[in-house]
């Protein structure tokens, strides 16, 4: 390594976040610029374990220790060149990505992380500075055609795989511009959507074509696709919400959190919201129930429309602020955190039972019946005597997750084999159906951005294996064994 003792000289620095007073005035990322110097300390601090776990916490199998050394060094071509052998967007995954690769780092037992995310981010906009990141079209083509539908991250990671083989793409979205919920879930002040662009430029430049507002089952059928195309990979997500099964969930403004947080994208992007559609927080009190990284979102959102008073509830006890031993180090792990969204302001209530939604005599929302829980243990609990008491409420999201992909436009088509949860089954990245593969949420159920990103990658090398009988394509497994 550059320096085999930067562990022990140098703390973990990241950069800093912009006054949360001013910064709820716009949408643009929180972070302030980071001495270039600083971020090579940074890299520094990686001891080149013998065993990284970091590889294991990373579900790229990112080689972490391979550009912390890089950096360290200076050699932002090398450390680009092995970042791009795992990560086809790493402008992504260095703003979003919770870092497991963090919590896996051997350094992290008893001392704070190296901030692996933090170097990902700095190499990934060093490759653009450099002009190191260009369009490749492929040198040849092979005659052979797949249909992607979905450009969230699973399918736009297939889509430049599959380009890079030689097979002519086409990605069909049901909205008006690419990203999934890169774009339309994701707010800008974590992740700017002109860095969605910037990637779409070079895919596009590279030959893959993009049709928008198509949806399948209204404006085309999987059946057609399924005959036009050599193969079709269905990169649809999970995005059907999980609902709050309690009296008066039906009542004015309660919404789901996607809905929300896609309106607000739409509206930062420009695009005129009719009055009737629109959800704004201004002025309201709001509840986001569900404690995960949507209702953080959530909380970031409304604080940016200037909400009264936001309050986010869970049903689950407070964590602690250090590690369980039942969830021991490499786990993630399940500890107290707050995010920026928390620091801008907002109330969090742990142990709290929803019990019924309260309406006014127009059918709105006004507020929430609920009910302190007492936990005998991680998974039981009994309501607390006499702490019920009613919230007041003029706007809730509910944020408690997915159920399954919304499939049936495609399982009218085909009788697919579904998993349990409703995810499509695969053998191999491929469903019953031979030629038609699921790649991320649609498979795995709802998870991470760099998840999704592996798995568009190994089904792309599964369908090119499929139209081609072989593929050199990488894969995780392969890319072990790679040396830079």
């Amino acid at each position: 390594m550059g320096k085999p003792d930067g562990f022990l000289i140098y703390n973990r620095e990241v950069p800093g976040t912009r006054d949360p007073k001013v910064r709820i005035n716009d949408s643009n990322e929180i972070y302030l610029p980071f001495p270039e110097d600083k971020t090579k300390q940074q890299a520094s601090r990686c001891m080149d374990c013998g065993i990284p776990f970091c590889h294991n916490g990373c579900p790229l199998g990112n080689l972490i220790p391979d550009f912390n050394d890089a950096v360290s060094e200076g050699d932002w071509e090398r450390a680009i060149r092995v970042l791009y052998s795992t990560n086809n967007f790493p402008e992504f995954t260095g703003r979003i990505c919770p870092a497991p690769c963090e919590s896996s780092c051997v350094l992290s037992i008893n001392k704070p992380a190296v901030a692996i995310e933090h170097i990902e981010k700095s190499i990934a906009e060093k490759s653009f500075e450099l002009g190191l990141v260009k369009a490749q079209p492929p040198l040849y083509r092979t005659g052979k055609k797949v249909a992607i539908v979905g450009s969230g991250p699973a399918g736009l990671a297939a889509a430049a795989q599959l380009n890079k083989a030689g097979h002519k793409v086409t990605v069909y979205e049901k909205d008006e511009k690419a990203g999934g919920l890169l774009r339309y879930g994701i707010p800008d002040f974590k992740l700017e959507k002109w860095v969605i662009d910037r990637r779409l430029a070079i895919l596009e430049e590279e030959g893959v074509k993009f049709k928008f507002n198509r949806r399948i089952g209204e404006d085309t059928t999987l059946k057609k696709l399924y005959r036009k195309y050599d193969a079709v990979l269905l990169c649809i997500g999970s995005s059907k919400p999980r609902a709050i099964a309690i009296p008066g969930n039906h009542l004015k403004g309660i919404h789901f959190a996607m809905d929300y947080l896609g309106l607000h994208n739409r509206r930062v992007d420009g695009v005129e919201i009719a009055p009737e559609q629109d959800i704004n927080a201004y002025g309201k009190h709001v509840l986001v129930i569900g404690g995960g990284d949507t209702g953080s979102d959530c909380v970031g959102t409304a604080n940016r429309q200037f909400a009264k008073s936001i309050t986010q509830l869970q049903y689950r006890y407070m964590p602690s602020a250090e590690r369980h031993p039942t969830n021991p180090w490499p786990e993630w792990p399940t500890t107290f955190s707050s995010s920026s969204s928390h620091e801008e302001g907002c109330e969090r209530s742990w142990g709290w039972l929803n019990k019924e939604f309260i309406a006014d005599e127009n059918g709105n929302v006004k507020g929430l019946r609920v009910v302190e829980l007492e936990w005998k243990n991680q998974s039981e609990y009994t309501e607390k005597p006499n702490s019920e008491k009613i919230l007041p409420c003029d706007l809730a999201f509910i944020a408690i997750g997915y159920e399954r992909p919304e499939h049936d436009a495609f399982t009218a088509n085909f009788k697919f084999e579904l998993d349990r949860r409703g995810n499509f089954k695969l053998n191999d990245w491929q469903t019953n159906v031979p030629g038609i593969f699921s790649a991320g949420d649609a498979c795995r159920g709802q998870s991470l951005v760099v998840w999704a990103i592996s798995d568009g990658r190994e089904a792309a090398r599964a369908i090119d294996v499929y139209l081609m009988g072989e593929s050199e394509l990488p894969s995780k497994e392969l890319s072990k064994y790679q040396l830079f």
